[in-house]
């Protein structure tokens, strides 16, 4: 299989499930417990399908939209991921330039291997920073620091990782940040030696946002449940959340909101906007699906407060709905993952303009030419 052979998201997993020693494969592709949320998060999209009108004369069509100040050429947003240098080499980089190219929003996670200041010298395009609340609050305020020095346009504090999710197929193949080769998984990276290579022989593995600090997931080889289990606060609750917004005094988003009233009170401390989110399925199995709680949550805040439907999202059809449905926009982490895992930059590029050729075909055969006209009355619940 060749990147040329990817025409949908789920080729593009496919090769990079090819091309990965297997522990790398399952840290992006596996979920909590028995990854029941992370099916749903697709599959909710299921539940409802478009209304198309015709002749409705849509040769020009604007598929742009504003989200947190800034004009999006799509209402889709990359969003934050951990590590992605441990998925191919270029990591962030790459990621970076593609949202520039397609004139995107994406983020950086606080676990990034791209520095702060290397991704704001990288694009001038909309991004925002990831944060995780560590207990070392001097962490915190370097990385609000170094953001703000930086020009990020955007704080996202991700609020539902208290403590890590039950990733069991992490736990098998004992996946840690850096990668480690174990006896059980050796020969899954012996036999991908492209990408074993490119770790061995290329720039160090590091967290650059966090090395100053820690030496956990840089330095020193631990798994993701481990970090989180240990390095991040416990204690963080709607003051902790109100002091980081007051600190970065900037666009401040709320990622991991999945309740009304966690809505409303995000409204009420004066967040920018909510990311209705389960962390890709991989906290709390079990859980609701962020398309399944859209409405409900527009009906509480809706026209308050920016709302972005986070995850599960595989097709441009799927951020159709969810704009449908209320949301300013989608987005998702692994819709351009497993393009980076299989080909860097350019498998990136591929993936997003896939997806910006499905959004913009779905609009033109639903009748509409612009997404302010993507309104629920184009939708039908089954």
């Amino acid at each position: 299989m060749r990147l040329s052979d990817c025409h949908n998201i789920e080729d593009f997993r496919k090769l990079a499930k090819a091309r990965l020693p297997f522990p790398v494969f399952d840290y992006i592709d596996g979920a909590a417990d028995d990854e029941l949320t992370k099916a749903r998060n697709t599959s909710a999209y299921d539940a409802c399908d478009l209304v198309p009108d015709v002749l409705a004369g849509v040769e020009t069509i604007d598929t742009s939209c504003t989200l947190l100040g800034r004009k999006s050429a799509l209402p889709l947003m990359l969003s934050p991921t951990a590590v992605q240098r441990a998925f191919h080499w270029q990591g962030e980089t790459a990621v970076a330039k593609a949202a520039e190219k397609y004139g995107l929003w994406f983020g950086i996670s606080s676990l990034a291997t791209r520095s702060i200041e290397d991704i704001a010298a990288l694009t001038s395009g909309p991004k925002l920073f990831q944060l995780y609340v560590h207990k070392d609050k001097g962490l915190n305020a370097s990385m609000i620091q170094r953001c703000q020095a930086s020009g990020f346009d955007a704080l996202a504090l991700t609020v539902d990782t208290i403590v890590s999710g039950k990733r069991e197929r992490c736990l098998r193949s004992g996946f840690t940040t850096p990668p480690r080769f174990t006896p059980a998984s050796i020969w899954s990276y012996a036999t991908r030696p492209r990408w074993t290579l490119d770790y061995l022989l290329r720039e160090k593995f590091a967290l650059p946002n966090l090395d100053t600090h820690v030496s956990e997931g840089s330095s020193k080889a631990v798994s993701i449940a481990e970090y989180f289990n240990t390095m991040l606060d416990t204690s963080m609750d709607w003051d902790t959340a109100a002091s980081i917004r007051a600190d970065w005094g900037g666009k401040f988003v709320l990622k991991g909101v999945m309740s009304a009233g966690d809505a409303q009170r995000a409204v009420d401390m004066g967040a920018d906007a909510i990311m209705i989110s389960n962390h890709g399925g991989r906290q709390l199995d079990g859980s609701r699906a962020p398309f399944d709680q859209l409405r409900e949550i527009v009906d509480a805040v809706g026209g308050e407060i920016e709302i972005i439907c986070d995850g599960g999202v595989r097709r441009g059809t799927h951020a159709l709905k969810a704009v449908c449905a209320g949301a300013s926009a989608a987005s998702g982490g692994r819709l351009y993952l497993y393009a980076l895992a299989a080909a860097g930059r350019d498998g990136t590029e591929r993936a997003i303009g896939i997806l910006k050729d499905e959004i913009e075909r779905g609009m033109r055969l639903m009748g509409v030419t612009s997404v302010d006209q993507l309104t629920e009355d184009r939708l039908r619940w089954r």
